[in-house]
């Protein structure tokens, strides 16, 4: 009879003991506290080091940019959430948090997967980035996808974001081949759909998320922390001034009425 050899159960992230608090090998009150802001903080919990300048810029800029976009689908289901059960905050966040996927906000996972899939992360592009950029909206329309990252029911002709994330990008040294090829992307897609579709904001994120080489799968996770921070200002706000019960009760009124073409 073998016997099976327990897993050493480790992490990285922080430690505790009655008198210490250390997080990614770093003391919490002395060498974080005062010292780090919440996006450097953020960065130094994903990657185990402290931001240079020039990194602490845009990934700050990037989680900046997610944190609020007005009474979204997520905003609606946390106020609708907290006019229900308003003893459980953290459970209003949560609702809101839930509803962030491929349409809202999580659509900058699938932008950095696709330019992953074209260029690996430490690879140069072996084509010109035309090519790939026809490949891959060419893969697409095939298979009647919508290309991540490109369009938005709003801000048309150009999302206003994304202009300035990239001008960020570039001024800290972090817009390569990744950014160029989600402009490539966008060109063609526009030239073969005869449409608007521009680089939404996190259309953007993804790229300059793919630039610093974060992992696809955890990309999604800069809105979830951002917009948990929108959403408490949106329970605030639902508490100085509220509007959930108004509008369910107004949808109530109207959903529940004669259909009206």
């Amino acid at each position: 009879m073998t016997t099976k050899i327990k897993k050493s159960l480790h992490t990285e992230l922080g430690h505790s003991t009655p008198d210490r608090i250390t997080v990614r090998g770093r003391d919490l009150p002395s060498e974080i506290l005062g010292h780090l802001n919440l996006g450097d903080m953020a960065f130094l919990e994903l990657t185990g080091r402290i931001p240079t300048p020039q990194e602490s810029v845009t990934f700050n800029a990037i989680v900046v940019t997610l944190v609020e976009h007005g009474v979204t689908p997520s905003a609606l289901a946390a106020r609708l959430t907290y006019a229900g059960a308003p003893e459980a905050l953290q459970a209003a966040v949560a609702a809101g948090l839930c509803g962030l996927g491929t349409v809202f906000v999580g659509s900058t996972e699938g932008a950095a997967k696709m330019l992953y899939e074209a260029i690996p992360f430490g690879e140069k592009p072996s084509r010109p980035l035309a090519d790939m950029a026809k490949d891959i909206v060419a893969d697409h329309r095939a298979r009647k996808l919508i290309v991540p990252g490109l369009g938005h029911p709003l801000h048309k002709p150009i999302d206003p974001r994304t202009p300035r994330l990239f001008q960020i990008a570039a001024e800290n040294g972090l817009s390569t081949h990744y950014v160029a090829l989600m402009q490539a992307v966008q060109e063609e897609a526009e030239r073969v759909s005869g449409k608007s579709l521009p680089i939404n904001a996190t259309g953007a994120i993804g790229a300059i998320a793919a630039e610093f080489g974060f992992p696809w799968k955890i990309i999604r996770g800069f809105g979830v922390m951002a917009r948990a921070i929108g959403l408490v200002g949106h329970i605030l706000e639902e508490i100085d001034d509220p509007m959930a019960i108004e509008i369910w009760q107004r949808v109530e009124k109207e959903a529940g009425g004669p259909h009206q073409d």
